[in-house]
């Protein structure tokens, strides 16, 4: 808890850890737009801190990849301040229905906005931001890989592009799904402890921490266990990131620019 006050202060974001703004904070995510809205939220401060980091270059010219990693860095950390609180509640609901089996026990908590009050009322603010630590050591690194990796890739695939922004769809579609990849892979294992450690409430404490849960789990399950179910998982990132970055490409060119798409052989 600790190190969240400290990440706050640093950043000054400590408005945000006021227990009605982090109820408030998830009721507007599941009730409206979902990660549609945090996807804006994500891509409008990785091109603040982009540019941010490395103010050398000018702004006529594309971020240098120092700034790319280091602004998708830092973007990760932040988003965490969301994303724990909200990745907590989407897990104990998850544990909930697989483990109601009296008729009429499902009803207890009736949806997301129920269970984080129960949260706070039963652990308080520090219940809530339960595995904030490891959320930041998955999300902030990942980020860094996302946004550096879909500049490299792109920018190999079609050289000049990140300056001209004349790729083609096909290259923001493999480029994008490729940069999801890259991201689930480096921080697999860490979403593997951040689960397990999200999963304990007060009375059924497991692990102690990080590398406790490290531990434990290869000790019980063999390495193995760090990597389950990766093939499954970056299957759907290759896909929605492709989708994700084409459109932000797209949107972007169409209100800065004429809206011109390259294609296979003509522009749209």
């Amino acid at each position: 808890m600790k190190a969240l006050l400290l990440f706050t202060e640093a950043w000054g974001l400590h408005w945000l850890l006021s227990p009605f703004r982090v109820v408030a904070i998830l009721e507007s995510h599941w009730r409206y737009t979902s990660f549609r809205s945090m996807n804006a939220i994500v891509f409008q401060m990785y091109a603040i801190m982009s540019r941010a980091f490395d103010t050398s270059v000018p702004l006529s010219e594309p971020p240098s990849y120092k700034g790319v990693a280091l602004g998708g860095f830092s973007t990760g950390a932040i988003q965490s301040l969301i994303l724990a609180p909200v990745e907590l509640v989407k897990i104990r609901l998850q544990l909930r229905s697989s483990n109601n089996t009296r008729p009429g026990q499902a009803e207890r908590h009736k949806g997301p906005i129920d269970v984080a009050r129960s949260i706070l009322r039963r652990e308080g603010l520090k219940g809530i931001y339960r595995g904030f630590t490891v959320t930041v050591l998955r999300d902030a690194p990942a980020h860094g890989v996302y946004f550096w990796s879909y500049e490299y890739i792109r920018e190999q695939l079609h050289p000049g592009c990140r300056k001209n922004c004349q790729e083609n769809v096909r290259t923001m579609l493999v480029a994008g799904g490729l940069a999801g990849v890259s991201s689930w892979v480096c921080c697999y294992p860490l979403d593997v402890v951040k689960t397990r450690l999200q999963a304990q409430t007060q009375s059924s404490q497991k692990y102690s921490g990080i590398i406790d849960c490290f531990r434990k789990s290869v000790e019980a399950e063999g390495y193995g266990v760090l990597w389950r179910g990766l093939g499954t998982a970056v299957s759907r990132p290759f896909v929605v990131n492709g989708a994700v970055f084409s459109a932000y490409e797209i949107a972007l060119r169409c209100i800065f620019s004429n809206g011109s798409i390259q294609t296979e052989n003509n522009t749209i």
